[in-house]
């Protein structure tokens, strides 16, 4: 086990499997400096120009290069600086590479993986700052993930490479300093597992990314008030791990689902809906408003949800 970020989690990674497998290459803007976070720093110097490959700044290029790429052989992970600038490439990745397997009888795919660097930053305002993993968990044949862990963050970058289809990866951008125990080599990663940071008998929380940690927060609040929260990283958002989420509700009977993005049409209104469809429990949902991502610092704060709007909404559940 060794004690580093998520950043250089991520880099070992994507290193490892360039070192394991030749057709793994990467291309995206500004590569060759490392990146907007640093997390290529290092690897166009020994892997050369032609597997870190800096591109024009067009990201429907970026993607379309990548998706023809991956159906001719090859395993492109395309860096996309930020989620919000996916969308200019949304044609390429939602009719292109999510379709490929299906409109092709399964005689061809896709396996490229799409790094999305999500969620609120530093002041970066609407266009900069989004949450959008509900669009993707919308479209068939994506597979999307969402890292809260340096452990996550290097497993799963590695199992996205090795998959099959086409695979979203959500880092966020405020975790990239976050550090932790990784397992190096050839760790476990079950794609669509979720993990239980935290036991309790009293209410499920169910979160992701950055969400994770302000949950684990609220749950140390609640236990001071004698409520067990039982907090779930769901880790993948499609597919997501009912099993797990279903078998702690159905122990716990309330459910709390906690997102950084937009609340209305929300990834958690999914899990919300199957969870009281199944059992009956109680659900609640907690997400940021309907609003574009403030670029005041101030209002940026009040955009964000906080372990006290948790906690209250938690034991609001359980009362």
């Amino acid at each position: 086990m060794t004690l580093m970020s998520i950043v250089e989690a991520s880099r070992r990674a994507l290193a490892d499997e360039m070192r394991r497998d030749p057709t793994v290459w990467a291309l995206g803007e500004d590569l060759r400096r490392g990146g907007v976070f640093q997390q290529y720093k290092g690897l166009q110097a020994e892997f050369g120009p032609a597997r870190v490959c800096d591109t024009p700044i067009s990201e429907a290029a970026i993607m379309g290069a990548a998706v023809g790429a991956a159906m001719c052989g090859t395993r492109p992970v395309i860096e996309t600086r930020y989620l919000d600038f996916t969308l200019c490439a949304a044609d390429e990745l939602v009719n292109q590479a999510a379709k490929a397997r299906y409109m092709f009888g399964g005689q061809a795919r896709v396996p490229i993986v799409v790094r999305q660097p999500t969620g609120l930053w530093m002041n970066c305002a609407a266009q900069h700052s989004q949450s959008l993993e509900a669009w993707w968990a919308h479209m068939p044949g994506l597979v999307a993930l969402a890292p809260a862990t340096p452990a996550d963050s290097y497993a799963m970058l590695k199992a996205a490479i090795r998959c099959d289809d086409p695979v979203i990866l959500l880092e966020h951008k405020e975790l990239w300093g976050v550090t932790g125990e990784v397992e190096e080599g050839e760790p476990d990663a079950r794609l669509g597992q979720a993990r239980i940071c935290r036991s309790g008998s009293d209410v499920t929380i169910v979160a992701w990314s950055a969400t994770v940690a302000v949950c684990l927060e609220a749950a140390e609040a609640l236990a001071r008030d004698r409520i067990g929260a039982e907090v779930i990283d769901l880790r993948c958002i499609w597919p997501w791990d009912q099993e797990t989420i279903l078998a702690s509700t159905a122990k716990t009977k309330r459910l709390l689902v906690v997102h950084e993005a937009v609340l209305a049409a929300g990834f958690g209104a999914e899990i919300a809906a199957s969870v009281a469809e199944a059992t009956g429990a109680r659900v609640k949902r907690l997400g940021s408003p309907r609003i574009p991502v403030p670029f005041s610092p101030a209002l940026e704060a009040a955009f964000r949800r906080t372990p006290e709007e948790v906690a209250a909404a938690a034991l609001g559940l359980a009362s």
